[in-house]
Parts: C-alpha cells; structure tokens; sequence
C-alpha cells in the first residue's frame, strides 16, 4: 500500500570471488520443506554428518561462504549451475590468474542475466492479472475509470470526499488476483493513518472518490500498484493487487 523504495540484491554470488556486487531486485522463491527424517525403534534417525574438512578459521569461513551462496542461488530460483566452472573460476580468480570474464563483463552479464529473468517472470504475473481484470470488469457492480483503476462499492458512507493532500484514516486488506493476504490493517486489528497523495496511484484515484464512512472493493492494475518492481517478497513485479477499503475519517 505504501510507496517503497527501490533497492538492490547483494550478489552473493560474487562473495566468493572476494566482493559483493548489486544487481537489480528478484523476487525471492520459497523453497518446499524437507521431507522429515523417518525413525525406526532400533535405529534413531541421525542427521548427515558435514565432511570433517574444518581445521581452522578459514576453513569455517568457507563453508558459510558456501552455504550463504548456495542459499543465495536457491532463493533466486537458479539450480542448475555449473559447480565445476564455478570452482574453477573462483580458483583463478583468487590466484589472479586469467578468466573468462573480467569483473566489469561480469557484473554486465550478472545485471543482464537477472534482469532477464526478471521479465520473463514479470511477463507471466502482468498477463495473469490482465486476464484477471478483464473478466473482473465484466462483474455486476464493478466500475472501470479511465486509469483502469476497478471498484467495486460494497458501502456508500454519507461524509466529504477527501482530497490529494488531505490525511486519513483508513482500515484496508490486500491480497493478490489469487487470494494471498499480503497485508491487513483489520487482521492487525489497527487502522491507519497517511497522506492521500502518499501511497499508490489506484489507492491515491479511489481514496477521492470516497465518501467518509464508505467501504470499497478496489482492482488495482499494476500500473497503479508498483508497477515492474516487486514489493517485498509477497508481491512479484507487474501484480494486480486486490484491497477492501473502508475510509474511515479525514484527519484534521
């Protein structure tokens, strides 16, 4: 709901190669839990030994280097890399020795990659919500303005209309096209107070459209919401987003 900065992932993937790069944003992807360890009455389950290879300190650095890079790969949703060019790199890399990129081609081919990747999952959540909104608007009682900005009045209170540079006080719940709750003033049992011209661009439209004492079903396009950049790990770039919205009093 609120406007949120624009930031970058630290490239864990250069960490081993002896320094952090940024590169644009990705949305994180959830890894499924691990199958739990069966036990039988003669033998307990035990959990697998690491490789008795830490002998010192650095020997320890390394293996958290490779464990935060491995978990670094996985939440950006990249399995398939190629471990023994890896190693390889990393090797020369650290002997000063040629490789196959040097570090601004790599940096180049890391923001190019990701950026990619990025659209591509862009493309697939922008489409889906645009299919959602164009059987959403065909809806008894769904109003479409000329942003695309959808609502749905659920009630109409009988107060003024606030405008772009006014305060208020709202309750709201916001879920993706599918039904994921991503944020609840009501769940947290608190409303919430900011500025019209403060947030997203279809909450910024509605809010002026509202009488105190309404409540309303808003369809944002991603357009209106945050547009090609994710916001949080809940929402991906390009969402449609989905808010009831009750406007509660314009605060003086």
């Amino acid at each position: 709901m609120y406007k949120l900065k624009k930031t970058s992932i630290a490239a864990i993937l250069l960490i081993s190669i002896a320094a952090s790069q940024s590169f644009a944003q990705t949305a994180k992807k959830t890894k499924a839990p691990a199958a739990p360890v069966k036990k039988t009455a003669a033998v307990p389950a035990k959990a697998a030994s690491a490789p008795n290879v830490l002998k010192n300190k650095m020997d320890s650095l390394s293996a958290a280097i490779g464990v935060s890079f491995s978990n670094s790969l996985s939440s950006q949703g990249i399995d398939n890399i190629n471990a023994d060019v890896l190693t390889q790199t990393v090797k020369a890399a650290l002997k000063g020795e040629k490789t196959a990129f040097g570090p601004e081609e790599a940096n180049k081919f890391i923001g190019e990659y990701f950026q990619k990747m990025m659209e591509e999952k862009g493309a697939t959540v922008r489409i889906e919500g645009e299919k959602f909104l164009e059987e959403n608007k065909k809806k008894e009682g769904v109003v479409t303005t000329e942003s695309g900005l959808q609502y749905q009045v659920i009630k109409m209170g009988e107060g003024p209309k606030p405008a772009a540079t006014d305060k208020v006080k709202t309750h709201y719940h916001g879920t993706l096209t599918n039904g994921t709750i991503f944020d609840s003033s009501v769940q947290r049992g608190e409303p919430v107070e900011f500025p019209v011209n403060g947030v997203i661009k279809g909450w910024t439209e509605a809010l002026q459209l509202m009488p105190v004492g309404s409540k309303w079903k808003l369809f944002i396009p991603y357009q209106l919401a945050y547009g090609e950049r994710a916001a949080g790990p809940q929402i991906p770039g390009y969402s449609a987003l989905v808010f009831e919205v009750e406007l509660l009093e314009i605060v003086k």
